[in-house]
């Protein structure tokens, strides 16, 4: 792909599968305790988001530039799994949708870096 090529985001498997995932969270997340709001669940939510969010800003950017909106993306979705594992521990999420949300998150991260090694 050429450096100056810019890609429809919502063309993207990447950023679909983002999107996704960010809509699952936000459905896990109704029913975490309320005092939860301002800390574990903000910080799930916002990665969830962060990972469609930079996806669809980098896609506006050269391929270079791209690469480094995706490489925030795939931290924001390993940050989101090490959250995710936090929140299973303290029983707020079980262990069959911890495993569906974490097989979502591998997935993505393959793709990413795939699409990524694309780019380069």
């Amino acid at each position: 792909m050429g450096s100056n090529r810019r890609h429809n985001y919502k063309n993207l498997k990447i950023w679909q599968l983002g999107i996704e995932i960010a809509n699952d969270v936000s459905d896990i997340l109704v029913d975490f305790p309320k005092h939860e709001r301002y800390d574990l669940s903000s910080q799930i939510s916002r990665c969830s988001v962060s990972m469609p969010s930079n996806i669809a800003e980098g896609s506006s950017r050269t391929d270079k530039s791209f690469s480094h909106f995706l490489d925030i993306s795939l931290g924001s979705s390993f940050e989101l799994t090490t959250q995710l594992i936090v929140a299973k521990h303290r029983k707020y999420i079980t262990e069959i949708i911890y495993q569906k949300l974490e097989i979502k998150i591998e997935e993505i991260q393959r793709m990413t870096m795939s699409f990524q090694n694309g780019l380069n």
